[in-house]
């Protein structure tokens, strides 16, 4: 099992990755999930990952607080705004649409609601 979760943390860690040069792909969700199944798979990563200088805190806050930083809530608004804006401009069936700006609504409350850290 440990090899599950210890493959599962390094994917999502690879997306968080990919996540921190697209400003598309959301960093932090992917490091909140590598950390969790690092947790569960390698101390010694689980540690480095919650230490490390630039994916640290995000995991620190959300464990602490359940926060979001508010660069972190612009950027997710920004990047529902362009996907919605993409998918007009790509001409997408009004139901895709539909059902995109639904989910990234319900997205953007859920972020918007949580603390700022």
């Amino acid at each position: 099992m440990r090899i599950l979760w210890a493959t599962l943390g390094w994917m999502a860690l690879a997306c968080g990755l990919v996540g921190a040069a697209l400003p598309v792909i959301p960093t932090v969700p992917f490091v909140l999930l590598a950390a969790f199944a690092f947790a569960r798979s390698s101390e010694r990563v689980h540690n480095w990952l919650v230490t490390h200088p630039v994916f640290g805190p995000p995991i620190t806050d959300w464990r602490e607080r359940g926060a979001i930083s508010l660069t972190g809530k612009w950027w997710a608004t920004v990047s529902f705004a362009v996907s919605i804006g993409l998918g007009i401009w790509l001409r997408l069936p009004h139901y895709a649409l539909g059902a995109q700006t639904l989910a990234l609504a319900c997205s953007a409350a859920f972020i918007w609601s949580r603390p700022s850290a």
